[in-house]
């Protein structure tokens, strides 16, 4: 029976070993310590969840993680670990055996390790955010895009087209507009999910239809993707701009 006035809610947090643009970057060392060890840090600190599961198809990864204090029930089936691998199926997966277990939690919290600079403040805003009124499916975090979509363009061979087509009425289309004068667009990042454990059996999916943002503040949403993010990140961290979480 779920308690909509208050739920459980359970952690998930993804670290296959197979990264290739940033090799073994969940386990990277940063300021002395495992990139993963933020985000279980922070997990931690929020004090919301009733348990933080790794999901990972690493022993060492595995390893590492239960160090630092998260729990790793079980390997993640190599099948769910490939570079295409959607987020619905390790989260079925972690779901299922959870129930398995006797286990069953209203919500769950996807928690990537490549977003180390999301707090325990901005879990503990997100899960307010997300149990406000009206109910939601889920809720994603967002920020504003910087590049607009409005200016991306499709190649088809020696033509280009637009990757939106004009919706506003507006006759200037939206590749010679000024930024200024253009809707705003919001991009996810890996900041942070939460969702209704219902909406996975229902909709086959991790966010459902009726979706909340959260909107990320500062450099909340920063998101290590390559050699080039990981520089910058190493560079606002020397320069004393932005500050990990503190580790338990």
């Amino acid at each position: 029976m779920i308690d909509n006035t208050n739920p459980s809610i359970i952690a998930l947090i993804p670290a296959r070993g197979g990264s290739k643009r940033v090799p073994g970057k969940n386990i990277r060392t940063l300021e002395g310590h495992p990139l993963i060890a933020y985000t279980i840090a922070a997990a931690t600190r929020s004090q919301i969840f009733t348990r933080i599961i790794v999901s990972t198809d690493s022993p060492e990864i595995a390893s590492i993680a239960q160090d630092y204090g998260a729990e790793v029930p079980w390997l993640r089936s190599s099948a769910y670990a490939t570079d295409q691998s959607p987020d619905i199926e390790w989260v079925k997966e972690a779901l299922s055996k959870c129930e398995a277990q006797g286990e069953v939690y209203d919500c769950f919290s996807i928690l990537r390790p490549t977003s180390p600079l999301r707090q325990a403040e901005t879990i503990q805003r997100a899960w307010a955010t997300f149990r406000s009124p009206p109910e939601m499916d889920s809720l994603r975090a967002v920020e504003k895009c910087k590049q607009h979509p409005g200016k991306m363009w499709l190649l088809q061979q020696d033509l280009m087209e637009p990757l939106l087509t004009q919706v506003d009425g507006n006759t200037v289309p939206w590749h010679s507009t000024p930024y200024q004068a253009l809707p705003e667009v919001y991009v996810q990042n890996a900041s942070l999910e939460m969702a209704w454990g219902r909406v996975i059996w229902e909709t086959e999916s991790i966010a459902g239809t009726k979706i909340r943002p959260f909107l990320t503040q500062g450099w909340e949403g920063l998101d290590i993707n390559d050699a080039k993010d990981w520089w910058y990140l190493e560079h606002l961290l020397e320069q004393k701009l932005v500050s990990l979480p503190p580790l338990c």
